[in-house]
């Protein structure tokens, strides 16, 4: 028995110390599945993986045994990934500790307090984001929230990664939505923000916590703003466009004016092929969806219509409202879709739906994308091996929007080299157009391990912000190694 297993052993000795040992896990199996999300998601299915396991995997039940654990693991220089949810797609999740304990939040799954009355809702981080939605639909309330990993996501980490979701245009993202929060350090402190309506009691501290994608704390419960539900009342217009540039000038048009549809979308032809190939007729597509009260839905109706009207130029016509509303029906993942594809990929060697998400203003979004796809394109040596090349805007601000671009390929390669030789050449042309004009490299999914090599680039002057952070909450560097600030030991598994 060699000393690293002796370690190993030792520390899995310590942890059934401080939670009982069914709730420490260690076989084989489990440890393969925790060394990485779903950003290496091809390599993961085909066995090939070649980052280290982690140690074990731990499941706390309540705050006093997140708190032993990383006190724990603070001592002893071990790294520690935060987990709740699994639907990472940056590499969050992803391992680069040879000593490594992934701290899963799936068992505190109590939804604490539904306050109908004060518009809030408190769950612990385990606490499926669809569980929680069930419950309000009930009494007639939502969450507002609704990313496609709705049914496993789990709140721990939609607020860990700064989350988004579908109706993001009317409810906001999870930054806009949680009231307060309580949150772990690697010390063993405890912090709790309360729920207040606003305060300006000096800087906000939720945002230390918000998007901090494990870094620098482990969410143990959040307290969220919950909605009236209109669901009788929702409206859904279609339309054909010629080009990305008039969808995005419609979707300006609607949000300049002050309407707040709850979706607001525009795809180019090749990414509406594959969600609406039965009419988009080789166009673009551009859709909407108005919710909440009636008179509400009805002026943001006609909002929308004035809009599409003032640029009909571009316009080609409009789509049947319910074809659209079947889409949204069914758009969202389950287990089963995740473990479908996973399938997939072991089948075949190819799989759909990388994607890069990026946000600018008006003015830049649409030099962004051409840009981008030109450059793919012509430079992307793998070009020919490219299935589907494209993007969509899906969260659109009163000052810019975002843009997803969407891509998928054949893989002739190797499992182990397929990120090397496509998608990070492909994501790297992304993000150095995108920061070359202004905009920002990562609206949604955050930094993860894969983008971290332009974190410093993406933030210039205030990076001294983001690292007095890490250096004040995490000095022993155990939370996450290697998310969000670059680390030169993680470069062997980057490029």
């Amino acid at each position: 028995m060699n000393s690293d297993t002796l370690i190993k052993e030792t520390i899995i000795a310590d942890v059934k110390k401080i939670v009982p040992e069914s709730q420490v896990v260690t076989d084989y199996e489990t440890l393969y599945d925790a060394a990485s999300d779903r950003y290496r998601k091809y390599a993961k299915a085909k066995r090939v993986l070649d980052n280290p396991l982690p140690t074990a995997v731990v499941f706390p039940k309540n705050v006093n045994e997140v708190k032993e654990l990383l006190m724990y693991a603070n001592e002893n220089d071990i790294n520690v990934i935060p987990r709740s949810g699994k639907t990472a797609t940056e590499g969050g999740l992803e391992n680069w500790k040879d000593l490594a304990l992934v701290i899963d939040g799936s068992k505190m799954n109590k939804i604490l307090n539904i306050d109908p009355y004060n518009m809030q809702a408190t769950v612990e981080a385990g606490v499926k984001l669809q569980d929680l939605e069930d419950e309000l639909r009930k009494i007639g309330y939502t969450t507002g929230h609704s990313p496609q990993s709705k049914p496993v996501a789990q709140y721990g980490g939609l607020v860990s990664t700064r989350s988004i979701g579908q109706f993001s245009t009317l409810y906001g993202g999870i930054e806009d939505m949680v009231v307060g929060l309580e949150c772990v350090f690697p010390n063993g402190h405890i912090s709790r923000i309360k729920n207040v309506s606003r305060r300006a009691g000096g800087p906000d501290i939720r945002h230390i916590v918000i998007g901090n994608e494990g870094t620098l704390c482990y969410i143990t419960e959040v307290t969220v703003k919950i909605f009236k539900y209109y669901p009788e009342n929702n409206k859904f217009f279609g339309y054909l466009v010629n080009d990305v540039e008039t969808g995005i000038k419609v979707l300006r048009e609607v949000m300049t004016n002050g309407y707040r549809p709850s979706v607001a979308r525009t795809y180019s032809p090749e990414d509406a092929r594959q969600h609406f190939y039965h009419f988009y007729e080789d166009k673009c597509v551009l859709i909407f969806m108005a919710e909440g009260p009636k008179g509400i839905v009805e002026a943001t109706g006609v909002g929308i219509e004035e809009a599409v009207e003032k640029f009909k130029d571009g316009v080609c016509k409009q789509v049947d409202s319910q074809l659209i509303a079947n889409w949204f029906n069914q758009l969202n993942w389950t287990q089963q879709t995740i473990d479908d594809e996973v399938q997939g990929m072991i089948d075949n060697d190819k799989h759909d739906g990388f994607t890069t998400e990026i946000s600018a203003d008006w003015e830049t979004i649409p030099k962004i994308y051409n840009n981008v796809i030109e450059r793919i394109r012509n430079e992307f040596p793998r070009a020919k091996d490219l299935t589907m090349l494209g993007g969509h805007s899906s969260h659109s601000y009163i000052n810019g929007t975002n843009m997803y671009f969407v891509y998928n390929y054949n893989i002739n390669c190797e499992p182990e080299d397929e990120m090397k030789i496509y998608h990070h050449p492909i994501q790297a042309i992304i993000v150095e157009e995108t920061l070359k004009l202004g905009g920002s490299m990562c609206h949604h999914h955050g930094i993860g391990k894969y983008r971290n090599e332009w974190t410093k680039e993406e933030h210039q002057s205030a990076y001294y912000m983001l690292e007095s952070l890490k250096e004040v909450f995490d000095p022993k560097g155990i939370m996450n190694f290697g998310n969000i600030y670059p680390v030169q030991e993680g470069f062997k598994y980057q490029k």
